[in-house]
């Protein structure tokens, strides 16, 4: 099968930038929130989710990550994601392990939790901690049974509880996530979906081919990757302007990449070092459609570091974003402290 379409570096990122609402934000709504939460908002870090809300919706406020179409859970490779409520299969039964040995684990570490709760919410800690069933971090592996749910904070452990089980076959939820991944990240390969899910190559690969009728092969800059055929006519369509400044916090789905991937979003090998660190991930500066510096916060400051100068338009938007950031910082206001 010949690719179908021959795309350019340009031509992608300005894709994801559209389809992930960062060039124009969506208006507050719950269709919006999960629109900005489609491949799902990873919440590692404290308010993570919150800030890639406020990336790409307009109107966002501190407790926004609590709306009642949002739920959170231990999702992609088992990190913690806020997603939409009405989802929450998707990203839980979705990555389901494919092998026998696998979904025993998976079933089994579920139902001693449940049994263990007893109808009960309790921390992560109390239930899998030396005092409750002594299995540290695999509790986390009940996660893909799609019967325990959670909510963190940030600040202490997260609390958890049972929730009924999905009313949908592990395979069907895995093709819909993968269509998720499709299109929030396209085009894209089966490898990579894999490695995003935390799933194996081999999951990857079945749930590519049973999805095959509704994909295009396309060339892109990495070789012949897939792009979910409802999507070729925004791909195909003109380049929206690029937002002047958006602060993508750690983790966003922007720049959740690996290998290659990495070089197309970021093409310097220098840079791409100083944005995906072997440690905590820095925030990622987007600046009219191209990422060009980092961010962290402490508290009130948030401190930017720019790759090159940039001008008094670009710094002033950067700060208009910063000062929008959506946290509960009472009276005090956001301190911008650049380092160029």
């Amino acid at each position: 099968m010949p690719p179908r379409l021959k795309l350019t570096r340009r031509q992608i990122l300005a894709f994801r930038r559209r389809v992930g609402a960062l060039d124009e934000r969506l208006p507050m709504s719950a269709r919006s929130l999960r629109q900005a939460a489609w491949a799902g908002l990873q919440d590692s870090m404290p308010r993570a989710a919150l800030l890639s809300l406020h990336a790409r919706v307009a109107k966002v406020e501190p407790s926004t990550w609590e709306h009642s179409s949002l739920a959170q859970l231990w999702g992609p490779r088992y990190s913690t994601y806020v997603v939409p409520k009405r989802d929450f299969a998707l990203f839980s039964l979705g990555r389901l392990p494919d092998t026998a040995k696998g979904r025993a684990r998976a079933e089994q570490m579920a139902e001693q939790v449940r049994a263990y709760l007893d109808g009960r919410r309790m921390t992560d800690r109390e239930v899998a901690g030396t005092g409750g069933l002594g299995i540290g971090n695999a509790i986390r592996y009940a996660g893909p049974t799609g019967t325990i749910a959670i909510r963190w904070e940030g600040a202490r452990a997260p609390a958890v509880w049972a929730v009924p089980a999905p009313k949908i076959a592990p395979a069907d939820a895995q093709r819909e996530l993968a269509r998720r991944y499709l299109h929030v990240f396209g085009p894209t390969t089966a490898d990579s979906f894999a490695r995003w899910a935390g799933i194996s190559r081999g999951a990857g690969t079945e749930t590519f081919a049973s999805l095959e009728k509704s994909l295009v092969l396309v060339r892109s800059p990495l070789g012949d990757e897939w792009l979910l055929a409802e999507d070729e006519p925004t791909m195909r369509a003109a380049e929206t302007a690029p937002a002047p400044a958006r602060l993508l916090p750690s983790g966003d789905a922007y720049f959740l990449l690996d290998g290659a991937e990495r070089e197309l979003l970021v093409p310097r090998e220098d840079r791409r070092r100083r944005l995906w660190t072997s440690r905590v991930w820095p925030g990622a500066l987007l600046v009219e459609g191209e990422i060009l510096g980092t961010w962290r916060r402490a508290h009130h400051t948030v401190r930017i570091e720019t790759w090159g100068r940039l001008s008094r338009a670009r710094r002033d938007a950067i700060e208009a974003e910063a000062a929008a950031l959506p946290l509960p910082t009472g009276d005090r206001r956001i301190e911008v402290v650049w380092n160029e």
